[in-house]
């Protein structure tokens, strides 16, 4: 009973700040929903006994993407208007490519439902002597871990690329040339004055 009524509690609030994510108008008021949704997400891991994606989902996404999201947002000057205004000529594709998803998760979770191998493991009892973390450690670093070194290296290039398209070179800006401040001898640092009494300022 205890289970059940924490399990609509969190459903229901997720619901609620998922709607508030996409309805809000201020940027950062739908980043702070998103928080209480992704919080809301890890409880319903955690009733499912699903404790490493419960902990990854508030240690990775709030705590870092969501994080530097709302930063972000609040650092730049964003014409949020002008953006909303151009809503209605992508919104066919949008929604194009929103059937197009839910068309495949509902293919996924049919064949999830009807396929025999899937009732056989979803009634295979679960070892008792390791938890959740260790199995699904033994499985991405054994069977996986060549796709799990392939979506590292996927995420690396993505991360150089965001890094060299935002890099922006401005001629009016001095920057730190941190070779040429470590050759740098102690006669180019500074200059000894003998200011005799009476000629200083």
């Amino acid at each position: 009973m205890v289970t059940a009524l924490f399990f609509y509690m969190f459903a229901a609030l997720l619901l609620i700040s998922a709607l508030m994510v996409i309805s809000l108008r201020n940027p950062v008021h739908s980043a702070l929903f998103l928080i209480l949704a992704f919080f809301n997400g890890a409880g319903l891991f955690l009733l499912a006994g699903a404790e490493f994606l419960a902990m990854s989902l508030i240690i990775v996404y709030v705590g870092a993407v969501l994080v530097l999201f709302l930063f972000v947002v609040m650092m730049l000057d964003i014409d949020f208007s002008e953006l909303r205004a151009g809503m209605a000529t992508y919104l066919p594709t949008g929604l194009f490519i929103g059937l197009v998803l839910i068309a495949e998760l509902a293919m996924i979770f049919g064949a999830w439902i009807t396929s025999p191998d899937a009732l056989k493991l979803r009634g295979a009892p679960a070892p008792n002597d390791i938890t959740n973390t260790e199995a699904l450690g033994r499985i991405i670093y054994t069977k996986y871990v060549y796709f799990f070194e392939m979506a590292g290296m996927i995420l690396l290039v993505a991360m150089i690329g965001a890094i060299v398209l935002s890099l922006h070179h401005r001629p009016d800006v001095r920057r730190q040339k941190p070779a040429e401040q470590s050759a740098r001898r102690r006669e180019e640092s500074f200059t000894l004055v003998d200011v005799k009494p009476g000629e200083g300022i």
